[in-house]
């Protein structure tokens, strides 16, 4: 049994992933161009919601306006998730480290 001590002591208690060579930069540079496009297309799709809701009063189209309605009660809860969801999926992998 002590020679099983032993060897234990040896070996690393945590095992954090890194990503290979300059892979961290590529990764950082997409993740940033992903969260630019997200919120642009937040953005777009609360104007052509309005939009919706006006074309919907000015032309008669009572469809048109709910649509309006409910697409941008549809963005505002993506924008919450959108906050939201990062944190709880960080909270519940943790570091990511193993042992």
């Amino acid at each position: 049994m002590t020679g099983l001590t032993a060897l234990a002591g040896l070996l690393p208690l945590d095992i954090c992933p890194k990503a290979p060579g300059n892979a961290e930069h590529y990764t950082n540079v997409i993740l940033g161009y992903v969260l630019w496009g997200v919120g642009i297309l937040f953005v777009v799709a609360i104007v052509v919601a309005v939009g919706a809701i006006v074309a919907g009063r000015v032309f008669s189209m009572p469809h048109a306006s709910k649509l309006g309605v409910v697409s941008i009660v549809v963005v505002f809860i993506a924008a919450i998730a959108y906050l939201v969801l990062p944190g709880i999926l960080k909270a519940l992998m943790g570091s990511g480290c193993i042992g």
